[in-house]
Parts: structure tokens; sequence; C-alpha cells
């Protein structure tokens, strides 16, 4: 029998499915490329890190780093401004500390070497800035110039920026340097800090654990230095002197968008006893034992102060997180969100989101139908008012999750979302760690629906004896400086109480 010669069609055909695998496996030998790239990249900044470091305590053996990072924003911005400590030993000190942390928990993608630069720059003589001298790391998302904002995706690598932000703008004219660049979840929309270019980061206390999202790089790399200052810090007084510097002229001038109000020294420096209202569970994500006794104390050493808690009855969350989704993200059907992905190694672990920005367009159209308006945001403070509250207490999601759970517990971001689309200012604050006590009765967690989310939160709690746990600070829009006069409070308060046990 002779041999079947293939038509012209089927020639073709598989001549073109061969091409298009060819091309396929370029594209993706060139990502990958890419990411190499960008992996190699942060290495060689933390070498020059080390390099920079070392050069400095050779020619400067004396210099105390311990004790400069022991010291407060506030303290270390005043000595830094009288003279005493000079801004290139508080630089050096922690540039070192923030190599130590970056090789414990990988929180920095990139060194930002110009900062040296900056620093050289610094004159005694000069006008200082509130944040004159004083060290600042930059989550990944927030435009430097000449750096990626890679975001987690990898259509990102080598696209440097052409300018700096508005916010980096400010902090330079302020007198701060940005010297690091920290790590983000891919798209920023987690509440861990994982994404394919330069993998996980680790929570610095136990590194089991996640350090949070999506500012978890920043999170990390304040949780293992004493007094760093950004977005977060370790303090409240660092908080409200970052807020000054902030709320100025320059950031008035170059974004139009705020407001032009300074900060209020008035209502922060208040001693008047507060009017709060609390909540103990949302009735969507019940709280860890943790969480509950957190809020607990919180209002006991609140109510022994003299301010006056008021319960506060929190209703329709679970339609208020629905509506975040499906008005927000979904708005346009999720094409936006879809688009950031498109081409990417990774396509990020979103969990059930994902999984509903990709469904059917009945099933989004049906989803939307059934939940209600979202009016949440008009009861919410119509019962504020009712009330005549001044701020808000309540649970903060914790302890830190193990790692790889955030991806599948999506639905447990029910405290904080709430407050991001009200678009509330709010504070965390540490006041309290896990206990045995705290462990033993989450062992008889159900949770509210008693289903495979509950029952998967119950394990990323778990084995976390030891670990902070913190309370939410809230108040109305427009109010930062009473929102962080309450986080004063609760931190003060806290405070004392470790001091006297």
């Amino acid at each position: 029998m002779r041999a079947a010669v293939p038509s012209v069609p089927a020639l073709l055909c598989g001549s073109a499915g061969l091409l298009l695998l060819l091309l396929r496996w370029r594209r993706w030998r060139g990502l990958w490329r890419k990411v190499k790239e960008a992996r190699e990249r942060q290495e060689r900044g933390l070498e020059q890190m080390d390099k920079a470091v070392r050069a400095f305590r050779q020619q400067h053996p004396s210099v105390n780093m311990v004790s400069i990072l022991s010291l407060s924003l506030p303290e270390l911005s005043k000595k830094i401004q009288d003279g005493s400590l000079p801004p290139e030993h508080v630089f050096y000190a922690y540039v070192g500390k923030a190599l130590q942390i970056a090789r414990e928990t990988n929180c920095i993608t990139e060194y930002m070497q110009e900062s040296e630069t900056q620093l050289q720059h610094t004159k005694p003589g000069e006008k200082k800035g509130l944040l004159y001298g004083v060290p600042v790391s930059i989550k990944d998302s927030i435009n430097c110039q000449g750096h990626d904002s890679m975001l987690g995706f990898v259509k990102n690598i080598d696209k440097p920026m052409a300018e700096d932000s508005v916010l980096v703008q400010v902090l330079k004219r302020q007198g701060a340097i940005p010297f690091v660049k920290t790590n983000v979840p891919q798209s920023l929309i987690s509440y861990d800090c994982n994404n394919l270019i330069l993998g996980q980061t680790c929570n610095p206390l136990l590194y089991t654990r996640t350090p949070g999202g999506s500012s978890g790089g920043e999170g990390a790399l304040i949780g293992g230095v004493t007094a760093a200052v950004g977005p977060m810090a370790k303090d409240v007084e660092s908080l409200a002197l970052c807020m000054r510097a902030l709320l100025c002229e320059d950031m008035f001038n170059l974004d139009s968008t705020v407001p032009p109000l300074p900060f209020n020294e008035e209502v922060y420096s208040s001693t008047q006893p507060l009017r709060i209202g609390y909540y103990e569970t949302d009735f969507f994500t019940m709280p860890s034992p943790a969480m509950r006794r957190a809020v607990r104390e919180t209002k006991q050493l609140l109510e022994e102060a003299g301010h006056t808690l008021v319960p506060f009855e929190l209703t329709n969350v679970d339609y208020s997180v629905y509506n975040f989704c499906f008005r927000g993200m979904f708005a346009d059907g999720g094409v936006t969100f879809l688009k950031n992905f498109e081409g990417e190694l990774e396509k990020g672990n979103m969990g059930v989101l994902s999984w509903l920005v990709k469904s059917p367009n009945w099933i989004k159209t049906l989803l939307s139908w059934i939940t209600k308006p979202f009016e949440s945001c008009h009861q919410f403070i119509a019962q504020w008012k009712k009330l005549n509250l001044d701020v808000m207490l309540c649970p903060m999601l914790g302890p830190a999750l193990l790692i790889g759970y955030p991806a599948k517990l999506s639905v447990a971001v029910s405290y904080t979302m709430l407050y991001n689309s009200l678009d509330f200012p709010v504070g965390v604050v540490p006041v309290t760690l896990v206990t045995d006590e705290d462990e033993k009765e989450l062992k008889n967690y159900r949770g509210y629906f008693q289903d495979w989310w509950d029952r998967t939160l119950a394990t990323a709690f778990s084995s976390a004896e030891g670990m902070p746990v913190a309370v939410q600070c809230v108040a109305l829009p427009w109010q930062e400086e009473l929102c962080l006069r309450f986080m004063k409070e609760v931190e003060t308060l806290v405070m004392k109480k470790n001091m006297i046990v």
C-alpha cells in the first residue's frame, strides 16, 4: 500500500500550529528572561546596600547604629534638625537594618542608589523640612523617577517612571530621603504579599505567616526596623509628624484634588473625653477569640480613662462586601481588571474574586441583581450621627494568617473592606498578643456560616501564640487628625497597662 499524501490544507494547518507554538514559546521565554532580570536587579541592589554599609562602618566604627534605630521618628527628626545627629549616620543605620530585614523577609524590591547622592547634597545651613534627613521606604506601586512600579506584573518590568509621584515629590521637598522600594502582591488586590517576579514576603515576627497586603513589603520592613517612616509607622507620633509634613503647600500646589487643609493641631492635641462607638463583630466574618478580646480589653481601658463607649449595631456588611465587588470592580464587567492580567505568566491568586470576574455575563448580571443597592454609607453615617459619636472602635482581622491562606479567604476582608468602600480614615493600633487561652478557644471556632471558608479561616488563625493583634480606630471623612488622636489615646493606654503588668 502507498502512504497517503497529506493534503495542502492539512500541511498549512499543521505548519500554522507549529508556528503558533513557536511564537508562544518565544514569548514565554522572553517573559521569564525579564523575571530573571528583575530578580538579578533586586540582588544587585541588596549587594550595593551591603557594600555601602560596610564602607561606612569601616570609616565610622564608633557610630552606635542600635541607638539610632531605637529613636522614635520625632526624636530622630529633632536630633537631625539640631545637628546632634548627622544625616549620614542615620541613613546608613537604616540601610543596614533594612538590608538585614530584606534578607530575612524578602520585603525590598529595589535599592534606590541615588539616595546616596541626595544624602551628599544635604547641607547643614539650608532650610530644613519636617522630615530633613529621614530615610523613607516607598511602596512599589508609588512612582519614583527612574524606577519601575511593577505591581507584580511582568509587563511592567524595565519601564522606569518618567517622574516622581506627588507623594514622593512632597517627601523630598520636606527633606526625606527615599532609599528602597518594597514588595506588593500582584495587582495590589490581596492581603498577602506574593508575586511571581520576586516571590513571597514573610512576616518578620514569624516567617510562616503573611505580613499582610497590599503593603506587605512595607509592613515587613517596618515590623523589623524600629521607627521607620512611611504610609505606616511604629507609633502614632511618627504618623502625625508624617501627616504634618505631607499636608503642606507643596502637596496642595502639586495635587489640586487634595483640599488645602493643613494639619489641625488643636484636634490632635485635644484631651477632651471622646464618645466612642464600638462593636465586636460584623456578623459576616466571625472574629477570632483574640480579635474579640482585643476590642473588649481596649473598651475597658478607654472607659477607665473617662471616655464614653456606646454599642454600635452594624448591619448589611454582607451586602456592602458584595456591592463593593460588583458595583466597583465589576462596573465594566471586570474588563479592566482582567486586562491587567493579559499576557502575564501568572494570573494572580485572587481566589473567588478571580473566578467571579471570569464568570459568564449572565452570572454577573444575576449576582448584581440579587444584591441590594449600596445604601450602607448613608445608613452607617445616620446611625453614627444619631448616637452622637466622635470615633469608632472595631476589630481588625488577626492574628496574621498563615502564608498561602489569604488567596483562599477573600471573603475575610470584611472588617477592612467596609471602610475602604465607605472612604473613612482608619488607623490600626496593636493592643495585645495571642495567648494560649485564645488558641484553646479557637478550637471551638465554627464561624457564622459553618462552611468551607469558616473552617479554612480557623486553620489560618491557628498556631499564632505570641503574635500581635490590633484594633481599628475609625473617624468620619476628612477627620484624619481625630482618627490619629484616638489612635494615640489607645496606644498610650495600652503602653501604660503593659508597664504596670
